[in-house]
């Protein structure tokens, strides 16, 4: 009926290895594949449905793929069918996704899976040291553990007890939002993954599922695995509905497995991806997106960490770099900037004192979580935040290497109208103070139109690279990376 692709196991070898499948921002796929190669030594593959890459790595590497920067959500692959043949009859191709369940390869990515709960149980008992009292600090042994002043703030990798946001779905896809779902702070994102999606819940205590969940139940009494099937479809040509694949799936897991369902307090998430004639079968190893690392305080259009980090990436930042925000909005870009590339400086800057004020708001977050982190060693962040006018920067003249922005949609802030007087009016400004031959800009926009037309009126300052369309909240945005022409005629 279908080939596999991949299971995520190797074999009998001793050392456990997991395929691991990562959503990402669209659009930067081939950014995230190259951080993995340069971070894991691992290749990746891109997924044909857009947002995901695939990659192997040892199961003891996990730490340091929750410390990837670019992706957002990862999942153990338990298998992969390139082209997977539906049955045309709805009941019949339910009835194979139902088979499916026994002939899956689930024993590897379920050791995948715990020994990941077991990463975040380890994250979790640090945070508690960190939350004791000074007193109680102080007898910590020398190899121990020093907590900080900061409990609000989490980093990538920890662990935090909240379901995915729900988004809309794109045209030719179905999905059932799941109840009350909110980003942190109840402040809704404008940044979303473009991936709909429908769960299915089903519970569970089983034969080697149980062994993943033994824990915190008691005196070696084995615990009941709470779980839920969460289903991504893409495509017209399928006869089933993401949730008639969701609820038909999750009762077979659930009559294999013996496990038990639950919609919002589950220990297992089991992903059942279908894109077209590929399908993917996958355990969630994330709670909660990687992208809620540094913004505690959110404006109305914050950014999305892996976002701001692809953005950076594109401009190639090098060492003593100065790197602009002018429209800093909350301060997701340079916040990013300071923490992958300190050995730049980095300044924020917007014309409103509530954006500069929840800027400033995050950086000190940072500060705390850093200290918290290593006290001894914490030297602060080479980042500073201002408030002014964006047409009229006070910097010198060719006196920044980037330039790197999230300009106005025209949609929840300023207006389309606006920005056809704004837009010209940044790309000089921003000319005028980037290193003529060498400066570089890096600029995020959903009104395509608008800057194509600025970009034309300012084509002797800036000549642009290359164009990666990204989906923002739902938007079909781009990000153009522009490069400083050596023209200085403009500002002499």
């Amino acid at each position: 009926m279908a080939e596999a692709a991949g299971d995520a196991g190797l074999g009998p070898g001793p050392e456990l290895a997991a395929v691991i499948g990562a959503t990402v921002p669209t659009g930067f796929e081939q950014t995230a594949a190259e951080e993995v190669r340069e971070k894991l030594g691992s290749a990746s593959r891109i997924s044909r449905d857009r947002g995901k890459i695939y990659f192997e790595v040892p199961a003891r590497s996990l730490p340091q793929v929750h410390r990837l920067r670019s992706v957002d959500n990862l999942f153990v692959v338990v298998q992969e069918f390139k082209d997977y043949q539906f049955e045309e009859k709805k009941e019949d191709a339910l009835k194979h996704l139902e088979d499916l369940v026994k002939k899956l390869p689930w024993t590897d990515p379920l050791k995948v899976w715990e020994l990941n709960n077991s990463l975040k149980k380890k994250k979790t008992k640090r945070k508690k040291h960190s939350l004791q009292s000074p007193a109680s600090r102080e007898k910590l042994s020398d190899g121990g553990e020093e907590g900080g002043a900061d409990q609000n703030p989490t980093d990538g990798q920890e662990d935090c007890a909240q379901t995915p946001v729900a988004v809309e779905p794109p045209g030719g896809q179905d999905t059932e939002a799941p109840q009350g779902e909110t980003s942190r702070n109840g402040v809704e994102e404008e940044e979303d993954n473009e991936q709909p999606e429908v769960k299915a819940g089903v519970q569970a205590g089983s034969e080697s599922g149980t062994k993943a969940g033994d824990s915190e139940a008691g005196a070696g009494e084995a615990k009941v695995l709470r779980f839920r099937v969460t289903c991504n479809r893409a495509g017209d040509k399928h006869s089933f509905t993401s949730n008639e694949a969701a609820r038909d799936f999750g009762g077979a897991v659930q009559e294999h497995f013996q496990w038990k369902a639950d919609m919002t307090n589950f220990d297992v998430e089991v992903l059942l991806n279908i894109h077209n004639n590929e399908v993917v079968v996958g355990i969630a190893l994330t709670e909660e997106s990687l992208h809620r690392r540094n913004i505690t305080h959110f404006g109305p259009t914050t950014l999305r960490s892996t976002l701001a980090y692809g953005m950076l990436r594109l401009c190639d930042p090098q060492p003593t770099d100065i790197i602009v925000d002018p429209m800093c909005g909350t301060g997701a870009i340079p916040i990013e900037g300071a923490a992958e590339w300190p050995n730049c400086y980095h300044i924020a800057g917007d014309n409103s004192p509530q954006a500069v004020k929840r800027a400033a708001n995050n950086i000190c977050s940072l500060l705390r979580k850093n200290e918290s982190k290593d006290s001894s060693t914490a030297l602060g962040v080479p980042l500073d935040v201002i408030q002014w006018d964006i047409c009229n920067l006070p910097l010198r003249t060719g006196s920044v290497d980037i330039v790197v922005t999230d300009m106005p949609f025209g949609k929840r802030i300023g207006s389309k109208k606006k920005n056809w007087d704004l837009y010209p009016a940044c790309l000089m400004e921003m000319g005028r103070i980037c290193t003529p031959g060498t400066g570089r800009a890096v600029l995020l926009t959903q009104d395509k139109k608008c800057f194509a037309k600025a970009l034309s009126r300012v084509g002797h300052i800036w000549r642009r690279a290359q164009t990666v369309w990204v989906n923002v909240g739902g938007l079909h945005a781009a990000v153009y990376l522009l490069r400083r022409t050596g023209d200085r005629t403009p500002f002499c």
